[in-house]
């Protein structure tokens, strides 16, 4: 009996490991913004290639890391942690999958992919003389976060499949940075005990309460705007009516002392769920 109990121990701490590196390392999150760009290729009725697929799971990692882990090039190069050593080798043979499946991408979505990139060195390089980055900028923070992650999960699948920007696609453009900043809200508040008081994020300039009650209006706005379309599908209006309970019940449910993983697994699941939803919805509409 003994010998059971230390085999399930040591396979409990195995994978115990292994989801901690799967979180750690940016995994998580990858699956997460893929999930978005394939939501989004369902709602247009798009094929994104697998090479676009490839290059935007296999690139995040490494930027993620990269922002998460040090954002100074001298911290991220001379890690002493031999955990975090572990995420740099990882992150660099994501970035070096990420720049083969990149040179098959057209040059308008090279252009695209430099912009998002640009943005990202805003978000965590120190450009500005009086600020370390617009990371220390708290409500501007978010918003280019929600760019990023639009530009990624929207524009880029847009451009990929050749499609001319209308009414219809501004809309979807708009209601994803909405998605994305109600996303961010559990991260905000959860960071209400570590982030500096100049920060001036939302959650320190509203108070959680008034936060998650911003966060139940745009939750009501990203939905409502579903009938703004020329051309409303049923799988539209029923997969953001699933997404719009989901995201009710993730706010009704975010406290400033959250669990562990309340954030970091559980909010960044609901896009990978929403899109299994979506996929099973597929077969009705």
């Amino acid at each position: 009996m003994r010998y059971e109990q230390f085999g399930y121990f040591c396979l409990m701490g195995w994978l115990t490991r292994v989801f901690r590196f799967y979180l750690d390392a940016s995994i998580h999150v990858a699956f997460a913004v893929i999930s978005l760009l394939l939501a989004t290729t369902l709602f247009l009725n798009i094929s994104p290639g697998q090479h676009l697929i490839q290059f935007v799971f296999f690139g995040t990692i490494p930027t993620y890391n990269f922002i998460k882990y040090g954002v100074e090039a001298k911290k991220y190069i001379l890690l002493k942690n031999h955990y975090h050593r572990q995420i740099q080798i990882f992150s660099l043979i994501m970035l070096i999958i990420a720049g083969y499946h990149f040179f098959f991408l057209s040059y308008e979505l090279w252009f695209i992919c430099f912009a998002l990139a640009l943005l990202i060195g805003l978000y965590a390089l120190p450009v500005f003389p009086m600020y370390k980055n617009l990371r220390s900028l708290g409500v501007l923070k978010v918003l280019l976060v929600a760019l990023v992650w639009t530009g990624t999960t929207v524009i880029i699948p847009v451009i990929a499949a050749g499609i001319l920007v209308s009414w219809d696609i501004y809309i979807l453009i708009i209601q994803q940075l909405i998605l994305i900043l109600i996303l961010l809200i559990p991260f905000e508040i959860r960071d209400l005990d570590y982030d500096q008081l100049n920060l001036k994020t939302i959650p320190q300039r509203l108070g959680v309460t008034k936060t998650i009650q911003l966060g139940i209006l745009l939750t009501v706005i990203f939905f409502l705007m579903t009938f703004l379309k020329d051309s409303v599908t049923q799988l539209d209006i029923i997969g953001r009516a699933i997404l719009f309970l989901i995201l009710l019940g993730m706010l009704f449910l975010t406290r400033r002392h959250q669990s562990e993983y309340f954030a970091s697994f559980y909010v960044e699941s609901i896009p990978i769920g929403w899109l299994g939803i979506l996929k099973v919805l597929e077969n009705y509409f």
